[in-house]
């Protein structure tokens, strides 16, 4: 990719982004992710009502009358976004593909952490870790993980998202609100993996999907390439047979994937790429708030 034309998806993206999260996602995100504990803040004097614990004796001493601690929310979050960048995601029938949908979500969620003044880190993963950017704020470490987001070559096109599940977890030992963003094709359980992180850290899970892999369309013998093994197969779209074993195919994939975030408590989020996926993560912010 040219550096100017680099130099205008980055732009474009960060104006997309930054609008999402400044109009739409401003109060939302802040109710749904909370800090973690109480912090000192001020001292006021006691008023009626005010629970004796929260009496500072120091400053009651020094003013001769009593005066408590008030504390607010400790605000400051490290959010955590896992991006696949498997070959799957590169499939799209619409308006865009699971990848580009994947990198404009991700800069929102980016863009809505720094205004909170959270950290922010990315973990690209296929079957591999593919790189680790660890947590920091500010504008710049946003716009160095859009390029990322945009230049990435992954080294696999598989997937394995039990793997980079486990790196998350002993990578990072802090509390981090993490989203998985990924269209979870993997025939592996990863179900421990995922239970295990979420004692430690908030995850949520954003399921980034296409329309067409819903039903098969009736166009007869077709072609489909499997992007992460690379193997071509020929099928007949026009077998009612083959169209309804492709249905429960998707079918119990779904089902799977929601046992697995269920029984772990996970909140997840199915994203259509021919749908406005703002809706989506709207509506996860207010189940949270």
């Amino acid at each position: 990719m040219e550096t100017e034309d680099l130099i205008k998806r980055v732009r474009r993206i960060e104006i997309k982004a930054k609008g999402l999260s400044n109009n739409i996602f401003a109060g939302e995100y802040h109710s749904a992710f909370k800090g973690r504990g109480m912090a000192f803040s001020e001292v006021r004097e006691y008023q009626y009502g005010d629970d004796i614990r929260d009496i500072d004796w120091n400053v009651t001493a020094r003013f001769d009358r009593p005066y408590v601690k008030i504390y607010e929310e400790e605000r400051e979050l490290t959010v955590i976004l896992m991006i696949d960048v498997s070959g799957s995601l590169d499939f799209g029938t619409s308006q865009q593909t699971k990848r580009e949908m994947a990198t404009e979500i991700a800069a929102t969620l980016a863009f809505s952490a720094i205004q909170n003044n959270d950290k922010i880190g990315v973990i690209f993963f296929s079957d591999k870790i593919e790189k680790f950017i660890p947590p920091k704020k500010g504008r710049k470490h946003i716009l160095h993980i859009i390029r990322e987001l945009l230049t990435l070559e992954p080294k696999s096109q598989q997937t394995d998202i039990g793997n980079a599940i486990e790196f998350m977890t002993n990578a990072l030992k802090k509390h981090c609100t993490v989203f998985i963003l990924s269209d979870f094709f993997d025939n592996k359980d990863y179900s421990k993996q995922v239970q295990i992180a979420n004692r430690r850290h908030d995850v949520i899970a954003l399921q980034i999907y296409d329309q067409r892999i819903l039903e098969l369309p009736n166009v007869g013998i077709i072609s489909l390439n499997d992007s992460e093994t690379n193997e071509t197969i020929f099928i007949d779209t026009s077998s009612k047979r083959v169209r309804k074993a492709h249905h429960e195919w998707w079918v119990n994939h779904q089902t799977i994937i929601n046992n697995i975030f269920t029984k772990a408590k996970i909140d997840c989020t199915h994203l259509r790429t021919d749908e406005d996926y703002v809706k989506g993560i709207s509506a996860l912010f207010k189940r949270r708030s």
